[in-house]
């Protein structure tokens, strides 16, 4: 808010940090265990209208809050186990065609149940009053930016992005995620040396449906709305999948530095490339 004054910037950096969260996770699966999956933004789907559903059904607050993603975070868990323990031992190919059905089932039932999701016109809700717009914390602007419950939402993404991308690298730089890239490297050799490979790929596919989860809960409190087309339409995975490749398969700083790139990209290049036609 400070260095982006303006809805659009503080928009925009909103965006940056929940889609650092979506591809760091995607990368522990892509990256670093070498598993494609098309499913990854049904797991942010979920996260989103978790939180959305329940501030819907229960009202504003944060126990509202927690619930939905506690839901989540449960379907998520016991989606991905399922996927993981039944398709993980099929070849890539076959294992990502899965996740795309998968996937395309579950946005076809979100477009469906319009009781619980809104249906194709999605689902605005309330967040806490903490969190609203309007709540004002300070009366004159500190360093330009306006100290109000956007404000805070903004800084509470940074802090909960950061604690994530901290934990994804303690992770893929433990034991756990040595197996895995020896997974990625040769999973045969890996399976002779000891290591279990299928307990291994489908504890990864949980963690990163775990994070992806978290960013869909992120996200629907960033913009107080969720609906099929910013959470769970195939545009959003190839999005995910076009800053891994920008910032480098794994690498989980390559998430940061691909989704600040591409979502520059997105919403100031046509501008920029307005000012140039226009000076030149």
């Amino acid at each position: 808010p400070v260095a982006l004054p303006g809805a659009k910037g503080v928009g925009v950096a909103g965006k940056m940090l929940v889609f650092i969260v979506v591809v760091a996770g995607y990368d522990l699966l892509l990256g670093y265990t070498g598993i494609v999956s098309f499913a990854h933004t049904m797991f942010f789907g979920i996260g989103a209208y978790g939180v959305a559903i329940a501030s819907d059904k229960l009202g504003a607050g944060w126990g509202s809050v927690g619930l939905g993603l506690a839901a989540g975070m449960a379907v998520s868990a016991a989606l991905s186990l399922l996927i993981g323990l039944f398709s993980l031992r099929v070849k890539a190919i076959f294992f990502a065609m899965i996740t795309l059905a998968v996937a395309s089932a579950f946005l076809t039932l979100a477009s469906q149940l319009s009781d619980f999701t809104g249906g194709e016109d999605g689902l605005n809700f309330k967040v806490p009053e903490a969190l609203q717009p309007g709540t004002q914390y300070l009366e004159s602007p500190l360093l330009g930016a306006s100290v109000d419950g956007r404000f805070v939402t903004y800084y509470l993404l940074f802090g909960v992005a950061a604690l994530l991308v901290l934990a994804l690298l303690r992770i893929v730089n433990s034991p756990f995620g040595r197996v895995l890239q020896a997974i990625r490297e040769n999973d045969f050799r890996a399976e002779a040396i000891g290591y279990r490979t299928v307990v291994y790929r489908t504890l990864s596919n949980v963690l990163s449906a775990l994070f992806a989860t978290i960013a869909g809960a992120l996200l629907a409190l960033w913009v107080r709305y969720v609906g099929p087309d910013i959470t769970l339409s195939f545009e959003v995975m190839l999005d995910v999948l076009l800053i891994v490749v920008i910032g480098g398969m794994g690498t989980i700083y390559g998430a940061i530095v691909g989704s600040v790139l591409f979502m520059f990209a997105q919403s100031y290049l046509q501008d920029l490339m307005k000012l140039v036609s226009t000076n030149g």
